[in-house]
């Protein structure tokens, strides 16, 4: 499991807090790797090979804040960006890399979190720290 998102801009980062709260839940458990992926464009090197990969990230849906998604990556629409350099690669920019040169994980599956703010700040917004535990209920029943 990967956690993806920027810690300093409130709900951008809650990813990071899932990292986080599934750590503390799955306590000792070793057939589990739960990575930090931050804001990384590599945070998804090496795990090519492992049979199901769940990424938690913000996505905006148009839902209200805290409403979960659960997609795959041939869910999403792409537009070319026109990157020129690695500090511009996104998740999606990751997953389509892995793809493209044949070694991705058979399963990949995104759960994207509805933000209400994204503003500088450490903190989720009230609607989010509240939906925190059932975004961890998800993620677990995905393992």
């Amino acid at each position: 499991m990967v956690g993806v998102g920027n810690i300093l801009l409130k709900d951008e980062g809650i990813g990071i807090h899932v990292v986080r709260a599934l750590r503390e839940a799955i306590g000792s458990r070793t057939d589990v790797d739960i990575i930090d992926g931050g804001t990384s464009p590599d945070a998804l090197l090496g795990l090519e090979t492992v049979p199901k990969l769940i990424l938690v990230d913000a996505a905006r849906g148009g839902g209200a804040p805290g409403t979960i998604y659960r997609f795959h990556p041939g869910d999403i629409a792409t537009e070319s960006k026109g990157i020129t350099s690695l500090h511009q690669l996104g998740l999606l920019d990751s997953l389509q890399m892995m793809k493209l040169s044949g070694s991705q994980p058979a399963d990949i599956v995104i759960i994207g979190v509805e933000p209400k703010e994204i503003d500088w700040g450490l903190e989720l917004s009230p609607e989010l720290n509240e939906k925190l535990p059932q975004i961890v209920q998800v993620v677990m029943g995905l393992i």
